[in-house]
Parts: C-alpha cells; structure tokens; sequence
C-alpha cells in the first residue's frame, strides 16, 4: 500500500511539472538570467561577492517556479559557473507534499566551496540535495553578513527572491541533473 502511495504521489508531480519543461530556456537566455541573479546575489547577501570569489564553483537557478494545492512541486534551470565562466546547464526538480497554496518564483545560488565537493557533484548521474551532498543553507548574521559557521561548510546555498533572502526553505528532497543546451 505504501508503494501504491508513493506511485499515486509521482504520477501527480508528474503531471503538475510535466508542462513546465517546455517554458525551457536557450543557454543564451540561462546565462543572461544566470548574471542577473548573481548581481542580485552580492547586492542581497553581505560578503556574497567575497564568498563567491572563494568557490570552487557556482551553480545558480535564477528562476526556480513552485506551486501548489496540497501536492506541489518546482522546476528551474540554470547553469555551473567555474572561474566565471558557465561549464555546463542543469536542472532542479523537487516535489512535495502537505498544506500547500499558490505559487511563487525563487533563486538558487549553491556555492561549492571545495575541489572534492565540485568534483563529486560533477561526476554525478542526478545529484540529490541531502543525499549526495549536504548543502548548509545559508544564515545571516544581524548585519546582513554570512555566519562565520556556514562559511566554512563545504557546499553553502542560498534562496533568494527579488524580496531579499527566504527563510524556512531548503534543498532537501531536491534534484539536479544535467540538460544540454
């Protein structure tokens, strides 16, 4: 019976994500929005330029879509950066499940703060938040600042809106993939 649940459950994500993919968007059109959220990044988040700088990697979703009715779920894309410079695109897809309403519109931002955490997340088939790779979410201290304790973690996230920085989320449950563009 649990299987049967966790089938029903699927088949509506499923069908709630299913139309999203086609709102893809054009590498092109992923980098231009991937700048945008990173300028939005270091104007929000004190430090986040200087933290940024010390990665060994960046991967961002700069428009990551949730909604909801009880069963929701999110869809997003956006690209790794390396020195600056985009290295591959990839996806974020997550479902859920409880009292839910409505819809909204986040970025991510996951730093990689170490050679081995980037390389384990590169040579992975579908990397899942919490699975493969515990990702600190970021806190911010009272003047706007990363805590020092979350700035020595190996892989940092950040979820943002254009309202500033989100509390109470998280990336578990989440899965990243690669796409080609």
């Amino acid at each position: 019976m649990n299987r049967l649940k966790q089938a029903s459950f699927m088949v509506m994500a499923l069908m709630f994500l299913a139309p999203l993919p086609a709102m893809a968007a054009s590498a092109v059109e992923i980098n231009a929005k991937v700048t945008a959220a990173l300028a939005d990044f270091y104007k929000t988040v004190g430090g986040g330029k200087e933290l940024a700088a010390k990665a060994r990697g960046i991967l961002v979703f700069p428009e990551v879509y949730k909604a909801g009715i009880g069963i929701g779920g999110e869809y997003g894309e956006g690209a790794l950066r390396i020195g600056g410079k985009t290295v591959q695109y990839y996806s974020t897809a997550a479902a859920s499940i409880g009292f839910q309403l409505g819809a909204q519109v986040k970025s991510q931002v996951i730093l990689f703060m170490t050679k081995d955490a980037l390389k384990k997340f590169r040579a992975s088939d579908g990397w899942k938040a919490g699975v493969d790779g515990s990702v600190a979410l970021a806190s911010l201290g009272a003047d706007g600042s990363i805590d020092s304790e979350t700035a020595k973690k190996p892989i940092i996230g950040f979820i943002f809106s254009n309202k500033g920085l989100m509390y109470n989320l998280t990336f578990e449950g989440t899965k990243i993939s690669k796409i080609k563009k």
